[in-house]
């Protein structure tokens, strides 16, 4: 037979479960996923040449901001119409933006050396969490004020003339 302490001990032990399983279940409905229309989230990252970039004072410029892996089969597949996109808007107030979220630092400089990105790029392992982006590639293009005015949730062709129009015209 059990003793009187021994049920209070499994009765304390699943209400802790189930005030633990409540806020999981809570954390995962309320997670932050920013979406076309919000505000960017702030953020400050030192990219690869040097350059402290970040949201929200970006120069007045239009930034597009791209989460990126090098194990993601469309993340390899985009980097080359992205870099020809960044070098087309380089000069008119865009500036393009790779966030790694590599850990490994030899795959991410082997990446970095063979394709040869023409747009700037840094390994961080939050902002991406702060912008609810888990799947990658994933695209957001920030307006000089700050606020997402396109998300794209897939790979893109950059090469694609509705982005270019799209952007232009947040020139």
């Amino acid at each position: 037979m059990r003793s009187v302490k021994t049920d209070l001990v499994l009765k304390i032990a699943i209400g802790a479960l189930l005030v633990a399983l409540v806020c999981v279940i809570y954390n995962g409905i309320h997670e932050t996923v920013v979406e076309q229309g919000n505000d960017a989230p702030a953020f400050t990252v030192l990219a690869d040449n040097g350059a402290t970039l970040g949201v929200p004072n970006f120069g007045g410029k239009v930034l597009v901001l791209n989460f990126w892996a090098t194990w993601c089969p469309p993340c390899v597949e985009e980097t080359p119409s992205l870099s020809r996109f960044a070098a087309d808007f380089k000069d008119k107030g865009v500036v393009v933006l790779a966030l790694s979220v590599d850990r490994d630092e030899k795959a991410y400089r082997a990446f970095l050396n063979k394709y040869r990105p023409a747009f700037l790029t840094a390994r961080d392992f939050r902002v991406h969490a702060d912008y609810g982006t888990y799947m990658y590639p994933e695209t957001y293009i920030i307006d000089a004020q700050g606020k997402v005015r396109m998300k794209i949730a897939e790979g893109a062709d950059w090469n694609d003339p509705r982005y270019a129009q799209f952007v232009g015209s947040l020139l």
